[in-house]
């Protein structure tokens, strides 16, 4: 009689063989979902594009099997954007037929008396969408905060329910924005992720899903908060930009974004910006916590906020996560460098500063793995990195110029 030696980690069932019949109908719901795009718009599509359509679909199936809330997220966000797509698509015809199209017809359905559309003015344009989900970012902002100092489980609640649906209309609204290019024509159709307006709405979603990946994972809203700071101060630059500069009107793509390659380096990179945003601001809590366990043991935030080990987690989880796709983001620029530009590498301002942005990050983590730094030194880094990623991000389009100067304010 043979003896099962195997390890006990490897006995145990396969993750694939624990999934679920919803699992399944998940997956088949989206790769059908896929499928159906592929055959709408494959003959505007080239083999690249087509990949990056069942990668992204494969892409979705795998984060809703690890990460179970996201698949109503996506269920939410599609039926949403179809039903706005619905409401726009005979509106525009009457306004085709009165001659009035492209911009200035999306604008009348959202706010013109005699023509607007109730749903598309109040709430699921794409205009209409991003106010909301500002709106709730600020608002979950502060619940997080009165949870914290009250200690009142209904407002963590709330809170924690106000960001779902932050990201569900942001998400919205970036469908909807997507499908609203192609209503300004079919040349100026893109996906939207083209421009500092569409990138800052992405950036508020991404940053928002890892928080609330991590608060289901360490169960806790402590750090809630602190993470909806960096999002509200993104959101607060997004509403200036959109006030002061008009920059929600949808405008060509500028010849060297009208590629392929901005669908998958963008989101790559937001990834990242996203996971390092949050680690700073974990890293703030993370030192909050240190000085009032120093100054006072028993005061609020130092019985109220997380042990640091979760802290030192949460941070660690998070850069690596970032400088891996930071890694991705940065190799797929360089091939679409060398594509638009004939070069991999130039040291334009912006290649030269997301450089310095992977070393700042490569060392921190170097210095985790290596030299086992733990603690304060480490959260200061986290913190500092996000000056660091933030000029990199904003301030290179701001002060200085080089090939990515179409990013500029």
């Amino acid at each position: 009689m043979s003896e099962n030696i195997l390890p006990q980690q490897f006995q145990t069932q396969s993750w694939f063989k624990n999934l679920t019949l919803f699992d399944w109908l998940y997956a088949v719901a989206v790769m059908a979902g896929s499928t159906y795009a592929y055959k709408q718009y494959a003959a505007y599509m080239d083999s690249y594009e087509v990949g990056i359509l069942f990668a992204t679909g494969l892409s979705l199936v795998g984060l809703g099997w690890g990460w179970k809330p996201s698949r109503l997220l996506f269920v939410v966000v599609t039926l949403l954007s179809l039903f706005a797509i619905n409401l726009y698509i005979p509106a525009m015809q009457v306004l085709a037929d009165k001659g009035i199209n492209g911009q200035s017809a999306i604008d009348m359905l959202a706010n013109d008396k005699e023509h607007s559309k109730f749903f598309l003015k109040f709430l699921i344009s794409s205009t209409s969408a991003t106010m909301w989900m500002s709106a709730l970012f600020f608002m979950a902002t502060v619940t997080y905060f009165v949870e914290l100092f009250s200690q009142n489980k209904f407002s963590g609640k709330v809170a924690t329910a106000m960001v779902w649906s932050a990201v569900t209309m942001g998400l919205v609204g970036l469908m909807v924005r997507w499908y609203e290019s192609y209503l300004v024509g079919a040349d100026v159709g893109h996906i939207p992720v083209s421009n500092l307006y569409e990138v800052f709405i992405l950036f508020a979603i991404i940053t928002a899903m890892i928080y609330l990946y991590y608060e289901v994972r360490y169960n806790t809203r402590a750090m809630g908060g602190f993470v909806m700071l960096v999002i509200s101060a993104s959101i607060g630059f997004l509403l200036w930009y959109h006030f002061e500069k008009d920059a929600s009107e949808i405008k060509p793509l500028v010849p060297a974004l009208q590629s392929y390659w901005m669908k998958i380096h963008v989101p790559a990179n937001f990834v990242g910006y996203g996971a390092f945003a949050l680690a700073s601001m974990v890293g703030v809590a993370f030192l909050i916590k240190d000085r009032a366990l120093k100054k006072n043991p028993d005061g609020l935030f130092a019985t109220r906020l997380p042990a640091k080990d979760i802290f030192e987690d949460v941070m660690y989880k998070s850069i690596a996560l970032g400088f891996a796709f930071f890694t991705i983001a940065t190799v797929l620029g360089a091939m679409w460098a060398a594509e638009a530009w004939g070069g991999y590498w130039s040291w334009d301002p912006k290649e030269t500063w997301a450089l310095i942005v992977w070393l700042n990050y490569a060392a921190w983590l170097h210095m985790r793995f290596t030299k086992g730094w733990r603690g304060a030194p480490m959260a200061w880094w986290a913190v500092i990195g996000l000056f660091v990623t933030t000029f990199a991000f904003l301030g290179v389009n701001m002060f200085l110029s080089g090939l990515h100067s179409y990013g500029e304010l």
